[in-house]
């Protein structure tokens, strides 16, 4: 399954006219100002975008990355389920609704969304946005603190994406099991740093004790194997990058690597990958080093040589984050 590319080209068209007529200098100047906040104390009082001039910059900035993460891990959780739709979405925390494209990218038609945030100047440009997404037309955008006194309404599908790090630990907590309660699939991204990974699996643990099946990334719903401390778990997906980008970060690439690490699991049964590759493939001359976690919950490296033929060519085709071995043609 691949992510439907005129829902990232849509997005990407909507975001560019968000800065008509902000100074590229003014769009810099709030994006750097807003990283900063976000990478300070979590605020208790007052959220961190204010306006619209802030929401419109880190929108820009944020909302491609935040979509092309989302969606590699929505597809992910797709490939396990394939004859699973979702037939209603609650992204929590959700800001300016990039989830909600991914959704909407990964399964076409459309279903009851709610978008939840405490940022009221978030909620209204998502909404202000989501006109260009059909999938979006009747999606509500409610404001909610998302802390200890979140409730949330049944939904098949509940989105948590780079949240958890806004929160203290027993808001993250009872998110997660606000999320397992109402939810029959939950789907958290973080960060892909230690921090993030540590994140994820505090929540996945809290997943799997309320009763859920760990669809992705995973090959198995046991313990990690990673020893806590020596490494973390963590994927990689593209971006293409805007003007305001690079502007940003002094960069000349038109692409960046988002790092996100994540967790889907469903209450229902599901079909994870026979094993995932955990790294960035190593091809050198005449074989392909994956480094993959296994469902005997053991973390392996494999060699894949020419002498294995179409699984040798599969292998310099492989990338961070797939399923190993791929699916044969026509499944």
């Amino acid at each position: 399954m691949n992510v439907s590319v005129p829902a990232a080209d849509t997005l990407r068209t909507a975001l560019a006219e968000l800065l008509d007529g902000l100074p590229p200098r003014q769009a810099a100047q709030a994006v750097d100002r807003l990283i900063a906040s976000y990478r300070g104390a979590t605020p208790t009082d007052a959220p961190i975008l204010r306006d619209r001039a802030d929401v419109a910059a880190y929108a820009a900035y944020r909302m491609p990355a935040t979509f092309e993460a989302v969606s590699s891990a929505l597809e992910a959780f797709a490939d396990a389920v394939p004859r699973w739709t979702p037939g209603s979405h609650v992204d929590v925390g959700g800001g300016t609704g990039a989830a909600t494209w991914a959704v909407s990218a990964v399964w076409e038609g459309t279903r009851p969304v709610t978008v939840l945030d405490w940022a009221e100047p978030a909620l209204a440009l998502g909404r202000e946005i989501a006109a260009a997404n059909p999938a979006l037309a009747d999606a509500r955008w409610q404001r909610a603190r998302i802390g200890s006194a979140l409730a949330l309404d049944p939904a098949d599908l509940v989105t948590v994406s780079y949240v958890l790090n806004e929160l203290p630990a027993a808001d993250r907590a009872t998110l997660v099991d606000a999320a397992a309660s109402a939810a029959q699939a939950v789907v958290i991204v973080e960060p892909g740093t230690p921090d993030g990974y540590a994140r994820v699996i505090e929540a996945r643990d809290r997943l799997i004790g309320a009763g859920f099946r760990v669809a992705a990334p995973c090959p198995h719903s046991a313990a990690c194997p990673i020893v806590p401390g020596t490494d973390w778990c963590h994927f990689s997906a593209r971006v293409s990058r805007s003007s305001l980008h690079r502007q940003v970060k002094g960069g000349s690439l038109p692409y960046e690597d988002e790092k996100f690490a994540y967790v889907a699991a469903a209450r229902f049964p599901v079909t994870p990958a026979p094993s995932r590759v955990v790294r960035r493939p190593q091809i050198r001359k005449g074989q392909v080093l994956l480094d993959l976690c296994e469902p005997d919950e053991q973390l392996s490296r494999t060699t894949v040589t020419k002498k294995h033929g179409d699984l040798y060519k599969a292998a310099r085709d492989a990338d961070w984050g797939d399923t190993w071995p791929p699916a044969p043609p026509g499944d």
